[in-house]
């Protein structure tokens, strides 16, 4: 109950924050005071950073500054993750959430053109740091994440069930929960114990496996995926594929980014994109602060 209580914490978090990014949108980028934000949040400051803070790990001040359009730029100088290489530098095996991939396995072309047929995917709502999530899986693992805060629940159910037409759909939100905590880290050090199930077209699939190749707190570019799936030309053909991820949050489409640094698009809407890449670095600078191994005097 209690780690429930927890995820139900960080999604009415996820509610302030998200009234957050409206009031800094409205001001064109400008540094907000803590005062002036929690003024319209109907917070006291001292409140507001408490619930703040203890939601993103930062103060709402640094958090401004990954909320910009120029973090997500400042990211990919930074922070850009060359696919091909990752695993030779070390860069996907620090043990991060969602760093160490998953117990996971793809459908065969021949079940995914069945259009789910003959398979029985359960489905619950469940509360994510990012707002109100709907998990889907199997007997096999998660096969759809959902994020409801900007399309509303009504347009999340249908997108994900209209993945797969011929499909039996059971709601059963208490068998999915245990991998959805992990997911979401309610669970400490459990992400690995979240089975994955691919269910897509084969260029769709080579796309997701590049995308669980980026670590937290890096991004990379629609190009570079194209490069490394063997398809260099195939940029727009990436970005649809990066778009029908049934998988968010752990298949990390919102890693990838335009090679100008735009953001680009998130199926979930924007603010989802933005709030969760400056959630996951807002998570690794802390960690690194906090590092044993960086505290050099």
């Amino acid at each position: 109950m209690a780690q429930a209580d927890k995820t139900s914490d960080q999604s009415y978090y996820y509610q302030l924050m998200r009234r957050a990014i409206d009031r800094i949108d409205a001001d064109d980028g400008r540094e907000l005071t803590l005062e002036e934000i929690a003024r319209d949040m109907n917070l006291s400051p001292a409140h507001f950073q408490r619930v703040f803070s203890r939601w993103a790990g930062v103060s709402p001040k640094r958090f401004q500054q990954y909320l910009t359009l120029e973090h997500a730029k400042s990211l990919l100088a930074e922070r850009h993750t060359t696919l091909d290489t990752a695993a030779e530098v070390g860069l996907s095996g620090s043990g991060r959430l969602h760093d160490l991939f998953l117990r996971w396995e793809a459908m065969s072309p021949g079940e995914y053109a069945r259009a789910g047929e003959g398979l029985t995917i359960y489905w619950g709502w469940i509360d994510s740091p990012f707002g109100p999530s709907l998990v889907m899986g199997t007997d096999k693992g998660i096969c759809g994440i959902g994020f409801a805060a900007e399309t509303g629940a009504r347009a999340a159910f249908e997108d994900l069930t209209s993945r797969w037409p011929r499909a039996r759909f059971v709601e059963d939100a208490d068998q999915l929960r245990p991998w959805a905590l992990a997911a979401y880290g309610a669970h400490p050090g459990e992400a690995g114990k979240t089975p994955l199930l691919l269910i897509g077209a084969p260029f769709q699939i080579k796309v997701w496996e590049a995308l669980m190749q980026v670590p937290t707190g890096h991004v990379t570019t629609y190009s570079d995926i194209a490069r490394v799936i063997g398809h260099p030309k195939a940029v727009r053909a990436v970005g649809t594929a990066v778009g029908r991820n049934p998988i968010s949050w752990l298949i990390p489409c919102h890693r990838a980014l335009r090679k100008s640094g735009a953001l680009g698009g998130y199926h979930w809407g924007l603010p989802v994109k933005r709030a969760i890449l400056a959630w996951e670095s807002a998570d690794i600078d802390q960690s690194a602060d906090t590092d044993p191994a960086l505290d050099i005097a």
